[in-house]
């Protein structure tokens, strides 16, 4: 999935989370260190099933959810560096609209 240049948009049932939503794609993979309550800056996976495959950004308090209800998803990372500006990502996206962002292997 790297490199992977997208746009976050606010997510619609998770609180204070942007996503980044990619359909219908099939990754064939399960559960894995899942949870529905992540902290800012823990991003989840999500592998599709009850709602689309999707990758939750958090910013701010979130419970994952889809209009179906409560999701979990798989916390694949975290980031540690440049936390302190999560609600001000978060406060873009929720005024500004959807937000360019990119993923690279270090």
């Amino acid at each position: 999935m790297l490199p992977l240049k997208t746009k976050l948009i606010q997510a619609r049932w998770s609180g204070e989370a942007a996503w980044i939503p990619f359909g219908d794609i099939e990754l064939d993979i399960g559960y894995e260190n899942h949870t529905s309550h992540p902290a800012p800056g823990q991003l989840l996976l999500y592998p599709g099933g009850f709602s689309e495959t999707e990758i939750l950004f958090p910013y701010g308090a979130t419970l994952f959810a889809s209009k179906m209800g409560q999701l979990a998803g798989n916390h694949f990372a975290t980031i540690y560096e440049g936390n302190e500006w999560l609600q001000e990502l978060g406060n873009l996206v929720l005024w500004k609209g959807a937000q360019e962002i990119s993923f690279t292997a270090i």
